[in-house]
């Protein structure tokens, strides 16, 4: 693969980024071949040592996302990073997917109990509109408790979204890490 092969390869995968960060990346890379050149090896002998604008483009992608998700950490940025590292290989889809939708199923669950305690009180009033027969003091009293309860348990859930989405993207930049680790490079 010649210079401007590899070059135009990479700017096409790389096409998601802006084009000023996309000409920065593409000028790191000219300079790779610029050196490699003056040490007397050829284009394709540097293309090689580099590896695949694809894989390349994977990485540089991963850790792209993952920066946004540490300045601003919106659910569509954490979606968007975790979907990069899944990216960089089939290996991820199991190891990085698979926590990814389990803390998923925890955050639902617990927002979701949460609001239910927290409604409880309008359930108990609803359902004295509907049957006013059936209308208990003790079940005011309940309900007030549960609301009570779904109050610290939503306290509680907004902490641990905040540490767990902080903990969660640790890991990813740890996989993403890994991964580059684990690929040649000279």
């Amino acid at each position: 693969m010649t210079k401007e092969q590899f070059l135009k390869q990479l700017d096409s995968a790389l096409s998601r980024l802006s084009t000023v960060e996309r000409q920065d990346i593409l000028q790191d890379y000219i300079e790779h071949f610029d050196i490699g050149l003056e040490e007397g090896k050829t284009e394709v002998q540097i293309a090689a040592s580099l590896g695949s604008p694809n894989q390349i483009a994977k990485e540089l992608l991963a850790s792209y996302h993952l920066e946004k998700v540490e300045t601003t950490a919106s659910a569509g940025n954490i979606f968007r990073a975790v979907w990069a590292a899944i990216g960089l290989g089939f290996f991820n889809l199991v190891i990085v997917l698979g926590p990814f939708v389990a803390l998923l199923g925890v955050f639902v669950a617990g927002w979701a109990t949460g609001a239910a305690f927290i409604c409880s009180p309008l359930l108990v009033l609803v359902n004295a509109v509907i049957n006013p027969d059936t209308f208990l003091l003790f079940d005011v009293f309940i309900s007030m408790a549960l609301c009570g309860i779904g109050l610290f348990i939503a306290i509680g859930m907004y902490f641990a979204t905040k540490a767990l989405t902080r903990g969660f993207v640790r890991y990813l930049k740890f996989n993403v890490t890994l991964v580059k680790g684990g690929l040649k490079r000279d």
